[in-house]
């Protein structure tokens, strides 16, 4: 009997060999427009053959201040007149290092848990992640701003503390609800920590700090059977072995820029799985057709024994060319007609 794709996943986050490597492939706006055009459905993951079905509201819920700019349901208005996704922050809504300053928002608010059934009901043989990106060190900043909350960590480090504690037990009431309510496999948290070369803010400040709450939140999620997946970009291997002991299961984006997956990879198989690994700074944007192809061949032959959910290391950004797309969509497809 075949294996149904959250069976696949499962597989592989508990350190099996699959069947084949699977895949689950996101992408901005641009790009995503793009394909949506392109094969005239709103709806990809059905289209892509993606395994991870995203669920909940993975940022927050963003209100159009003026053209370009938008305030989210923290208060921090942000500019997106660049950046169409995200944007950056134009303020500062924690002006002094009081970590009770600001209201948070309702964590139970329905409009993070509106899609999930509706989705479960659409892919309910797909993986399904509760995600939460923004989850304790990038939330901070948001809200503080980056130099300031770096300089917290030295000048006001109780305030840092209390501030990461109140984040983290937003984060736990969001699960808490989206664990009770609906039948999920994992929780995804984004947070990022790295650089091109390096931590932002150094392992001892990021042990001291972030990783006491981290361990709060991800064993939250495991001691209630789901596993945890996380994002963060840069430069951060040297926290893997921190990241298995707080019990995370997966590793996203696996940057082959800053990290050599061909040798990350059987280093770790079996204690941490890993899902991206497609170049996004070179090979996507830059490359030919027959270098995606080439490079995504190669990552298909290094998760033959597991560990590895195919992808870009990144959401697919719009310097991407649709034919470079539609080739590593191509190359994973080809698995299962094989």
């Amino acid at each position: 009997m075949s294996m149904t794709k959250r069976e696949v996943i499962r597989c592989v986050l508990d350190g099996g060999k699959p069947p084949y490597v699977p895949w689950s492939f996101k992408f901005t706006q641009e790009p995503r427009e793009m394909l949506e055009a392109h094969y005239g459905v709103a709806d990809l993951d059905g289209v892509l053959g993606n395994h991870l079905l995203n669920l909940g509201n993975e940022i927050d819920f963003f209100e159009e201040v003026k053209p370009g700019y938008f305030k989210d349901v923290w208060g921090v208005t942000w500019d997106r007149t660049l950046d169409k996704d995200i944007g950056m922050p134009v303020e500062w809504i924690i002006k002094e290092p009081d970590a009770k300053a600001v209201e948070f928002p309702d964590p139970h608010d329905p409009r993070f848990y509106a899609d999930m059934e509706p989705k479960i009901a659409t892919h309910p043989d797909l993986f399904r992640v509760f995600r939460m990106r923004f989850s304790l060190y990038e939330r901070a900043w948001s809200m503080r701003g980056i130099e300031e909350l770096l300089m917290d960590f030295l000048m006001y480090p109780d305030f840092v503390h209390a501030l990461f504690e109140r984040i983290a037990d937003y984060n736990i009431a969001q699960m808490e609800k989206a664990i009770a309510e609906h039948d999920i496999d994992a929780v995804y948290f984004g947070d990022d920590w790295g650089q091109q070369k390096g931590l932002i803010f150094g392992y001892d400040l990021w042990k001291q700090f972030v990783y006491p709450q981290l361990e709060r939140m991800y064993s939250y999620a495991r001691v209630r059977g789901k596993y945890v997946m996380i994002h963060s970009c840069g430069d951060v291997d040297e926290l893997f072995p921190d990241l298995i002991d707080a019990g995370v299961n997966c590793f996203n984006p696996f940057q082959p820029e800053v990290m050599d997956v061909h040798e990350i990879l059987p280093q770790y198989r079996g204690r941490l799985a890993f899902h991206g690994g497609l170049s996004m700074q070179e090979t996507l944007p830059f490359g030919s057709v027959q270098d995606v192809e080439a490079e995504s061949r190669a990552l298909l032959k290094l998760g033959e024994d597991g560990g590895y959910i195919f992808s870009p290391s990144h959401s697919v950004e719009g310097d991407t060319s649709l034919e470079n797309i539609l080739k590593f969509v191509e190359v994973a497809q080809e698995q299962l007609a094989a």
